[in-house]
């Protein structure tokens, strides 16, 4: 089936669940396979996260199909998880849901002709000369747009409240 068959099944279980998958890694060796799953709740209001209760739910079920797959053996480890505060933008629907709210993105190498990690404020995504651009206000104000390609990761900030 390959890692993407098994990513498109693990994410079709989670959303009859009523979650959507946020990440998938696989890590490990062959022989002790990791599988990493963060899910989120597809309808959360503001606020709302994903619980120890959602997890298992989560886990129950993908372990019932991943305990009759060849592919990923016997011994696996599941670990299912929260995107937590500083959660994984992965998708493209993420950079559009999440438009307004303060990222990092770091890159594969330096990025607008800058650092290799840069943050701001998303402002979203658009396709320019055929490809995705993560557009960005950055503090000084001044907007970048950084192809998807040249993206290894970004999440959300969080910034801790200092006034405590």
């Amino acid at each position: 089936m390959g890692d993407r068959g098994i990513e498109r099944e693990i994410e079709a279980r989670l959303d009859e669940l009523g979650y959507e998958l946020v990440e998938l890694e696989q890590v490990g060796s062959r022989a002790r396979p990791l599988l990493r799953v963060r899910i989120d709740r597809r309808q959360a209001a503001e606020g709302e996260s994903v619980t120890i209760d959602d997890c298992a739910r989560a886990s129950r079920a993908l372990e019932a199909y991943l305990d009759d797959l060849d592919e990923v053996g016997e011994r696996y480890v599941l670990e299912v998880s929260s995107p937590g505060i500083e959660r994984p933008l992965v998708r493209p629907a993420d950079f559009e849901r999440f438009a307004g709210r303060e990222i990092v993105v770091k890159g594969t190498r330096p990025l607008a002709g800058r650092a290799r990690r840069l943050e701001g404020e998303l402002i979203g995504l658009e396709e320019a000369e055929g490809e995705g651009r993560v557009r960005i206000r950055l503090e000084n104000g001044e907007e970048v747009a950084i192809p998807r390609t040249d993206i290894a990761r970004a999440h959300l900030l969080f910034r801790w409240d200092k006034r405590s």
